[in-house]
């Protein structure tokens, strides 16, 4: 049973979310800050956290940045504020998703799911995808440029497993879209932009800076990788 941890300061909106997860077959763990909810991941071990950026003593962003120092499980951020500014930055410093409140329990539910589903790897056939320097392997759910390991976010695996296996064609967003997240889910473009970003820079520190095209008034495509 997939352990989710939900940090949120307000305790109605724990309670929503608890009883809409367990419901759905989850088990849950709370928190009430961002103290709280680094002490709850360091007990581990968990599936997924779904972390208010709002929060106090400790806000979502900086618990995030300190989960991502040894841990590559799946966040969900949840906002107050519909502001584009706050959606990018969670996704940049390593989130997977966010959901802007107020918010549907059955979709919070369902953006859940797709993420778990991510990050079991459970959406590709295909054992194994190269290109150039750049291996990935669905079975281990790994990456590599020539020997070195990337740890990617489980959307991130899905946006680079799309174009390893179709290296011939432009993605628009909302195929990117589609890929990573499956279909009849709608994200904005800045926030695929912030998915294609971080793969940019994971792959640029390994020492590949062409992985991914950008083709203008069109969309991405994938780049050299020697």
């Amino acid at each position: 049973m997939p352990r989710i941890l939900i940090a949120d300061d307000e305790p109605n909106i724990r309670e929503v979310i608890t009883f809409a997860l367990e419901r759905a077959g989850f088990a849950t763990a709370t928190a009430r800050n961002g103290v709280e909810a680094l002490q709850q991941f360091r007990r581990g071990p968990l599936d997924l956290i779904i972390l208010d950026i709002g929060m106090p003593e400790m806000d979502g962003l900086e618990v995030c940045r300190q989960v991502r120092r040894t841990s590559e499980v799946p966040i969900l951020f949840l906002s107050a504020r519909d502001e584009e500014i706050d959606r990018v930055l969670g996704l940049e410093i390593g989130g997977d998703d966010y959901v802007t409140k107020p918010f549907s329990a059955r979709e919070l539910v369902a953006r859940v799911n797709v993420i778990l589903k991510r990050a079991r790897g459970g959406a590709k056939a295909a054992a194994a995808l190269n290109h150039g320097k750049v291996r990935l392997d669905t079975a281990r759910h790994g990456v590599w440029f020539g020997e070195t390991p990337l740890t990617l976010t489980a959307l991130e695996f899905e946006i680079l497993s799309a174009l390893l296996a179709r290296p011939e064609v432009v993605f628009s967003r909302e195929q990117i879209m589609e890929a990573a997240y499956g279909a009849g889910t709608y994200v904005s473009d800045r926030t695929i932009d912030s998915h294609i970003r971080n793969l940019r820079a994971k792959f640029a520190e390994a020492g590949c800076s062409t992985i991914v095209e950008t083709v203008h008034g069109v969309g991405f495509r994938l780049g050299s990788a020697d």
